[in-house]
């Protein structure tokens, strides 16, 4: 009697480096899009509620907080001026932008300034945590789904692995660096710093990493996770 052989397990789908042209060729285009704009606007909501839960922001928003104490703008304009300031300097670490990394430049902060004017800050300290808590989560959340698209990184994302590859460091300690650099200049610039911020930088990295297998489109054959 002759035993069946157990199939392999398929590969995981992987994250791709893919150039402009390619990520538009790459198949299921019109999936792609819908998820990377549901995504972008969910991250801009995420950076909404941990602005109203008023217990720290996000290192990059640190910056951004303390940008706008000393110009005339929002914050969700802050974040898209920052966004252009940052993909200026991808010129010289030649990192490749795709349709992704231009509407995350421009949608994150318009969803931010379109959900703050939505919500008001909670007295309750219990409330504020929850937004904070609630903000983390879904900046996780909104991580995942929109790098799963696989259209493009972010500017913000794109600085970090482009200063991994030129310089050699590892993505931890040039993400770290980063994050250290803008929290000090938000700071010096009057930004809000907070327990949010410490449950941000230590959680956000472990949830993007565990949702995004439920949102990579798997760009070998065609079919995303879980569809």
């Amino acid at each position: 009697m002759t035993e069946t052989a157990t199939p392999a397990p398929a590969p995981a789908p992987a994250l791709l480096d893919l150039g402009p042209v390619e990520q538009l060729r790459a198949g299921r285009l019109g999936h792609r899009l819908v998820q990377l704009y549901v995504g972008l606007v969910a991250y801009g909501v995420s950076l909404a509620l941990m602005v109203r839960g008023d217990l720290g922001l996000a290192p990059w928003d640190v910056l951004h907080s303390g940008v706008i104490e000393h110009l005339p703008i929002t914050l969700g304009e802050a974040v898209v001026l920052f966004s252009f300031v940052v993909l200026v300097l991808w010129i010289p670490l030649r990192e490749k932008p795709g349709i992704g990394t231009i509407s995350n430049a421009i949608v994150v902060g318009l969803s931010a300034d379109a959900a703050l004017a939505l919500l008001d800050r909670p007295d309750s300290l219990v409330a504020r945590t929850a937004l904070m808590l609630g903000g983390v989560l879904l900046c996780g959340l909104a991580t995942a789904i929109y790098v799963g698209a696989q259209l493009g990184r972010g500017p913000r994302d794109g600085l970090m692995t482009g200063l991994h590859r030129v310089t050699g460091l590892s993505l931890r300690l040039v993400r770290t660096g980063i994050e250290v650099a803008v929290v000090v200049i938000g700071l010096a610039l009057g930004g809000v710093l907070g327990i949010g911020t410490l449950v941000y930088a230590f959680g956000i990295g472990p949830l993007a990493q565990a949702l995004m297998p439920y949102f990579l489109v798997d760009l070998r054959d065609g079919d995303a996770p879980g569809s």
